[in-house]
C-alpha cells in the first residue's frame, strides 16, 4: 500500500481527523495516480464523477510532496471554498506545516493610489458612486488584505470598483508611489513564499499570456499544476491567447487622462481635447451597430464603408493622442503609463483590422453601451502543448465532465494533450435508485411554435410534483423570459429568475424559500451545489448546442471543414454533450439525494447522435413516461415526510 492510499484507508489519518469521512475507492485511485505523476513529471487527465471527492484526491498528495503547487479552479467561489474549507481540513488531518496562499486577480484588490487619485476628483463621479467611494474610504482604514470581496455592503457590480481597483493597463507597478503598501504586491509576496497557491483559471492564463506582469514569477516556480473544473480551460485559454480592444478601455483611458489634467497637468488642455475626441469616436463606432447586444463577424463588418470610415477616424485619433502624450512624457508617472496604454491600443487596433491574418477568428460583441473587438486563435493545441513541454513538471486536469462518447479524445485534441495519461472514475452514487431521467413522449420538434406551450405545461406539472424544489434550466435567455412570464400566473410558488439579482443572492433566496422554483440559463448549469430536499427536480429545455450565430464557432466550423473534418461531430456535439452533463450534474450531489431529470428534446431518441448524449449522462433509471417521473417525485416527498 502506497503512503497516499494508506491515508485514505478506513483507519487512515483522514478518517481519524475528518468527521464523516468514508473511504471511496475512486478517490483513493485518483490520489495514487496524482502521487505517481508528481514523481514522473507528466500530464494526467482525470474525469472523476460527482461525489468522487476529487479535491482531497489531489490536495493530499500535493500536501505530502515537497513540490511547489498551484491549484487553479473555475470560479472565485470554488477558489474560496477550496482555500477556506478543504485545504485547512487536509492540513489538519496530515498535521502539515506547508504554507498556503489564496491569490485573486488584481481587480479584487483595493488600489491605494487610485483611491487617493479619485479622492480629489469628485466632480467626475455621480452621487451614487460618490456614496460608494465614501464607504470604500472608510473601509480602507481598517482592512488588512484590501480584498474588495470583504466589503459585504458593496454590490458585485458597484460603479465605484473601476475607480478604486487597478487593471494591468493602468497599474504603475514599481513606479507607483504606494508600491510598498500595495495589497496586490503583498498578496503576491505571500503566494511566492507559499508551498500551495490557489488561483483561478483566468488569473493563471492572464499570466501565461504575459498580460499581467508581476504574477509571472509564480508559474515558473511551480512543480505541480492542478486544474480543477478543467472542462472550462479550452475557452478561457483561447481568450487569453487572443487579443481584444473595447470602447470601454478607450473610455477609461480618456477618464484617467482627465484626472491627470485636472490634478497635475492643468496647463495641458490639448491632452483633454485629444482624449475626449478619441472617446467620442469610439462611442460613435458603437452607434453603427444595432442597439441590442449581439456578437458578429468582424471581418464582414470591416467591408462596410461606414465602419471603415469610423475605424480610420479612430486610428487617426489614437495617433494624435499618442503624439500629444509624447510631448508631456516624464512630467507624471500616471501619464507615462497612459502613453504605454495608447501605444498598446494602437498596436492592437492595427492587428484587429488585419483581415489577411490566418488561423484566427476576428469577431465583435456589443453591450448596451460598448463594443469589443476580438482576435481569437481557432486552436490553442500547439501553443498549450509547447507551454507544458518545458520545463518538465507535473500537470493534473480534472473535472466531472471531460469525456464524450466514452473517451477523452475531444479534450485532448483541444488542449494538445495527446500523450497525457487518462483516468476515468465512476461516481459512487447509486444513480439507478437515486435518480430518474425522463425524455417525455409526444414532444414537438425543439424549434416548433408549440414547443413553448408544451414546455410550460411540463414545467407546471414538475413544479407542483416537486413542491417548488426545482431548477428549470434553459439554453437561451429568450426561452427563460418567455416561460418565466407565463409561469407567474400558473403557479403559487415564488419564482426566482436569473438576471433579476446576483447568482449568489438568487441561490440564497432559493435555499431560504422552501417552495421557490429557480429559472436560469448558463450561469446555473455548473458550479452550483444544492443538496438534499432543496433540489429534487431539474428540467432542461433542450440540447445545449452553441448558437449557430456565434462568430467564433462559425470560424472554427469553417476551419474544420477546410481540414476535411466533420464540424458537427468533432466540435458541436462534444461541446453540447459536456454542457448537458454539467446541467444534469446539478441534480444528485450527495449519497442521500433523490430526484428527476427531465430533458425536453426528442432528438435524444430520434437522432443517431442522441446516443452520444445519452451515453455521456449518468446511468439513471430511464423513462419516456412523464407520469412516472411525477410519481417518483411524489414518492420522494412522501418518504421524506415519513422519516
Amino acid at each position: 500500500m502506497s503512503k497516499t492510499s494508506s491515508l485514505f484507508a478506513v483507519d487512515g489519518k483522514l478518517s481519524q481527523a475528518i468527521d464523516g469521512f468514508a473511504p471511496r475507492q475512486a478517490q483513493t485511485d485518483m490520489a495514487v495516480a496524482v502521487e505517481k505523476i508528481i514523481q514522473t513529471k507528466s500530464p494526467l487527465i482525470v474525469e472523476a464523477g460527482t461525489g468522487t471527492g476529487k479535491t482531497f484526491a489531489y490536495l493530499v498528495p500535493a500536501m505530502l510532496s515537497d513540490k511547489k503547487t498551484i491549484v487553479s479552479t473555475g470560479t472565485k467561489n470554488l477558489q474560496e471554498q477550496l482555500f477556506h474549507r478543504d485545504l485547512p481540513l487536509v492540513k489538519k488531518a496530515l498535521d502539515s506545516h506547508r504554507k498556503t496562499a489564496l491569490l485573486k486577480g488584481r481587480s479584487n484588490y483595493l488600489c491605494i493610489h487610485r483611491l487617493k487619485q479619485h479622492g480629489y476628483n469628485n466632480t467626475l463621479l455621480d452621487k451614487n458612486t460618490l456614496s460608494e467611494l465614501t464607504q470604500v474610504r472608510q473601509w480602507s482604514s481598517s482592512t488588512k488584505t484590501g480584498d474588495m470581496g470583504d466589503m459585504k455592503s458593496l454590490a458585485e457590480d458597484a460603479k465605484v470598483l473601476p475607480f478604486v481597483t487597478s487593471t494591468a493597463d493602468n497599474c504603475l507597478g514599481k513606479d507607483c508611489p504606494d508600491y510598498e503598501d500595495c495589497y496586490l504586491v503583498k498578496a503576491r509576496g505571500k503566494a511566492l513564499a507559499a508551498d500551495v497557491v490557489v488561483v483561478n483559471h483566468h488569473l493563471f492564463f492572464a499570466d501565461m499570456a504575459l498580460k499581467d506582469i508581476g504574477f509571472g514569477e509564480l508559474i515558473p516556480e511551480a512543480d505541480l499544476v492542478v486544474f480543477d473544473e478543467a472542462h472550462q480551460i479550452p475557452d478561457i485559454a483561447s481568450e487569453y491567447f487572443g487579443e481584444s480592444l473595447s470602447s470601454r478601455q478607450l473610455q477609461d483611458m480618456s477618464r484617467d487622462i482627465e484626472v491627470v489634467y485636472r490634478t497635475v497637468l492643468k496647463d495641458a488642455k490639448q491632452l483633454h481635447s485629444a482624449a475626449e475626441k478619441c472617446k467620442m469616436i469610439a462611442a460613435d463606432l458603437r452607434m453603427l451597430f444595432p442597439e441590442q447586444p449581439k456578437k458578429g463577424n468582424w471581418r464582414e463588418m470591416l467591408q462596410r464603408e461606414d465602419v471603415q470610415t469610423q475605424i480610420t477616424k479612430l486610428t487617426d485619433s489614437l495617433t494624435v493622442l499618442y503624439e500629444v502624450l509624447k510631448l508631456h512624457l516624464g512630467r507624471d508617472k500616471d501619464l507615462d503609463n497612459i502613453y504605454e496604454r495608447v501605444c498598446e491600443a494602437k498596436g492592437k487596433l492595427s492587428r484587429l483590422i488585419d483581415t489577411s491574418l490566418l488561423g484566427v477568428s476576428l469577431w465583435y460583441e456589443t453591450t448596451m453601451r460598448h463594443i469589443i473587438l476580438h482576435l481569437t486563435p481557432l486552436s490553442i493545441a500547439q501553443k498549450f502543448s509547447d507551454f507544458i513541454a518545458e520545463p518538465k513538471r507535473s500537470w493534473v486536469f480534472t473535472s466531472a465532465t471531460l469525456m464524450v462518447d466514452g473517451g477523452f479524445g475531444h479534450f485532448q485534441r483541444q488542449m494538445g494533450l495527446d500523450k497525457a495519461q487518462t483516468l476515468s472514475l465512476e461516481s459512487p452514487f447509486d444513480y439507478p435508485k437515486q435518480a430518474m431521467l425522463c425524455v417525455p413522449r409526444f414532444l414537438p420538434e425543439p424549434n416548433a411554435r408549440e414547443m413553448r406551450s408544451t414546455l410550460l405545461d411540463i414545467s407546471i406539472k414538475l413544479v407542483k410534483a416537486s413542491r417548488g424544489r426545482c431548477f428549470l434550466l434553459f439554453t437561451s435567455h429568450a426561452a427563460l423570459r418567455a416561460i418565466a412570464s407565463q409561469l407567474e400566473d400558473k403557479i403559487d410558488n415564488p419564482i426566482l429568475v436569473q438576471g433579476t439579482t446576483t447568482k449568489r443572492a438568487l441561490l440564497d433566496s432559493y435555499i431560504a424559500n422552501k417552495d421557490a422554483v429557480l429559472l436560469g440559463t448558463g450561469a446555473f448549469w455548473e458550479g452550483v451545489d444544492v443538496r438534499g430536499d432543496d433540489l429534487t427536480c431539474v428540467l432542461i429545455d433542450k440540447l445545449p448546442f452553441a448558437s449557430p450565430d456565434d462568430p467564433l464557432l462559425q470560424a472554427r466550423i469553417e476551419d474544420c471543414r477546410k481540414g476535411g473534418g466533420n464540424p458537427f461531430a468533432q466540435l458541436q456535439i462534444p461541446q453540447a454533450a459536456i454542457s448537458l452533463k454539467q446541467g444534469a450534474g446539478r441534480l444528485i450531489r450527495d449519497e442521500g439525494d433523490k430526484g428527476v431529470l427531465v430533458i425536453c428534446d426528442n432528438r435524444l431518441v430520434t437522432k443517431d447522435y442522441g446516443k452520444i448524449f445519452m451515453g455521456s449522462l449518468p446511468d439513471m433509471y430511464r423513462t419516456r413516461d412523464l407520469q412516472k417521473a411525477i410519481d417518483f417525485l411524489h414518492d420522494i416527498h412522501q418518504d421524506r415526510e415519513q422519516e
